[in-house]
Order: structure tokens, then sequence, then C-alpha cells
């Protein structure tokens, strides 16, 4: 068995093994193995509506992010949060999180609104109330600033026919391949199996002579070796901030 059919058997071996559901006043509370910036479980609802499901995170991220000093209450945010929804098809409803899904689709749509969540978290991740700029950003304005070409919240279908959002493209040269880029604001175990896993899953719809990086914010915290070598493991190569200028001319080129 190739590399990428075991990691994707034991993703989706992982996922339904710590997955649990139970019935809440005419709602399913799914709770899944991903952890939000608490270390508690990402919680997601389910409940059948006309001729198909609605899917909720009940509005606890936005909530969430809102009582940790983050509020999406500026046209910037607003902007950057429609932005990042829309790549997967979730839908703002008030504070909620939300997507329809029918039988056929549900897999696709529920891992959508988990991928959402997650994105979100990581976007609008804060480590003190007063940061004014988002990592995301940053990360633009440093690209901009290099004459880095790129494309930005692209997506792709993977072999299992799920949806990847990648932050950056960077096109292919008559001097470099093509490189695909995914902004982690908050490096832990969760975002870089989810990175490796996105990845794993797109690399075969690419040009074999692709190349993926994550670009990791250390600015107030530490990488452990064990996030780098998860990355390195599955050729997605770490870019910590601190050493950014080092890769300049490579994404430049």
């Amino acid at each position: 068995m190739s590399t990428t059919d075991d990691l994707i058997n034991r993703y989706y071996d992982w996922l339904k093994a710590k997955t649990n559901w139970r019935e809440i006043k005419g709602w399913s509370e799914i709770t899944t193995p991903y952890l939000d910036r608490h270390n508690d479980y990402v919680q997601i609802y389910l409940k059948e509506q006309d001729d198909g499901w609605v899917l909720t995170d009940d509005g606890y991220t936005l909530a969430d992010l809102a009582q940790s000093g983050c509020e999406i209450d500026t046209p910037r945010r607003k902007a950057l949060l429609a932005t990042t929804l829309n790549g997967f098809g979730v839908q703002q409803n008030s504070d909620a999180l939300e997507i329809k899904a029918t039988e056929d689709n549900f897999p696709l749509r529920k891992h959508n609104l988990l991928q959402a969540i997650l994105a979100v978290n990581d976007l609008f991740y804060v480590a003190r109330a007063n940061v004014e700029s988002f990592f995301f950003e940053d990360v633009a304005l440093w690209l901009d600033s290099a004459e880095v070409r790129y494309t930005a919240r692209v997506n792709f279908i993977g072999r299992s026919h799920y949806n990847h959002q990648f932050d950056f493209v960077v096109p292919k040269s008559k001097r470099a391949p093509e490189r695909i880029l995914r902004v982690i604001n908050n490096p832990n175990k969760d975002t870089a199996q989810s990175a490796a896993f996105a990845w794993m899953d797109t690399k075969e719809v690419r040009s074999s002579d692709s190349q993926a990086f994550a670009i990791l914010n250390d600015r107030d915290r530490q990488i452990g070796d064990a996030v780098k070598g998860a990355l390195d493991s599955y050729n997605i190569e770490p870019v910590l901030w601190h050493e950014r200028e080092k890769f300049r001319e490579r994404l430049a080129a």
C-alpha cells in the first residue's frame, strides 16, 4: 500500500473511531476528535430539515473568539471571515456557522464544516487581545514585499473528492515548480495533521514536482520538533516565521 493510501486510510479509521453521537432535544450532537484552542473536542449539531439536513456549530466558534477578545466587528475581519467560509461552502447564520447536506453529500459537507471551524479558529487566533494584525495578512504582506506572485485562498479537490483550501499558490515558473502554501497560525499536532492530510490527498492531482510549504507562526511560542517532524515526514517543508527570509528566493523564483 502506498504512503498516500496508508495515511488516508489511517485518517478515516481515526476519524470514525473517535467520533461520538448523542441525541439532544431533536438534534444530534456530534463530538469529533478535533481539538479547539482550549484543547476541547469540537462539537457540531445535526438536524433533519426539509429534504435534507442542516449541520451547525450552534454559534460556538464566533462566540468563543469574541470572549477571547477577538470580535469579528470590522469590515476587514468580516471580509476575511466571509472569504474563508465561502471556500468551504459554509454560511454564517447570525453567529452560527452552518451548512446544508443531503444523504449523498453528507460526509463531504460534514468535513467542510469541520475544516471551516478549524480554519476560522486558526485564522483569528490571537495570543493577546491587543494584537492588531492577523498572521495571514502578515504573510500576504511579506509575500508582496518579496515580489512573490501568488493566488490566495485556492481550493483543490483531492483524490478522496474532499475539498481542501490552501492559503497561497505560487505558480510554476521557468526556474521553479508550483509551490503550495498553508499558513498555520497556531501550530500543534491537529493543525499539522490536517495540513498533512490535505497535502497527501491533493498532491496526486497536482503536478508531480509541486512543492508544499507550511508557514508556522512562532512569534510567541516555540514550535516543537513533533510538529515540524510530522510535516517533514509528508514532504511539507516547515517555514518558521522568524526564518522566513531563508525562503524568499525559493518562493520568488
